[in-house]
Parts: structure tokens; C-alpha cells; sequence
């Protein structure tokens, strides 16, 4: 599959931001829709938010309104900018396929505190 690496958690107070960076490889990225997700111990990994190859995004309830998916195709990357953070985000967050069909990896932890 298409590596994948995340990067940019770490530990904010609520209300603040933080900008996770996904980067990728190949020519399977610029074809394919892209997610974030987010797993929190004891509960199923959740999709946060996806972009379609063509760009147009799409959030789950819970972020919507303050999670903002990107996606820059000459660059194999896509991104989530993460603002008024809540504690209730904090959780491990990895990139996939929209369909989380690449493989797993080991994600960046985002801890907010308040």
C-alpha cells in the first residue's frame, strides 16, 4: 500500500489549534478520496473528515465548523487544521482512504487539556 505518515499532534489547552500533516506517495493519492480519523481508548475509530480527490470535504457532526480537511495533489499531501479544540478531541488521529483501506499507521497523539 501507499505509506502514509502523520504528523503535527501535541498538547494544546481547549480553544486551541493545531494543524495535522499527512504525507503520502504515488499515483494512487491523487485519485483517491482521503480521511482523517480518530481512535480514543475503549471506542471505535471514527472518520472526522474526508476530501473527495477532487476537493470537496466532508466532516462528521462532532468537528464540523471547526476542523477544515485539505489536500495538495502536487505535494501528496492533506492536511487538518484543527481549531477551537475541545477536550473531547483528544485522541490518537491517522490519515487513510476515505474507506480506510491503505494501511494503518501509527498516527500523532493530540491531547488537549482544560
Amino acid at each position: 500500500q501507499v505509506p502514509l505518515v502523520e504528523s503535527g499532534g501535541g498538547l494544546v489547552q481547549a480553544g486551541g489549534s493545531l494543524r495535522l500533516s499527512c504525507a503520502a506517495s504515488g499515483s494512487i493519492f491523487r485519485v483517491t478520496a482521503m480521511g482523517w480519523y480518530r481512535q480514543v481508548p475503549g471506542k471505535q475509530r471514527e472518520r472526522v473528515a474526508l476530501i473527495s480527490a477532487g476537493g470537496t470535504p466532508t466532516y462528521a457532526g462532532a468537528v464540523k465548523g471547526r476542523f477544515t480537511i485539505s489536500r495538495d495533489n502536487s505535494k501528496n499531501t492533506v492536511d487538518l487544521q484543527m481549531n477551537s479544540l475541545k477536550p473531547e478531541d483528544t485522541a490518537v488521529y491517522y490519515c487513510n482512504t476515505a474507506l480506510g483501506s491503505n494501511s494503518w499507521g501509527q498516527g500523532t497523539q493530540v491531547t488537549v487539556s482544560s
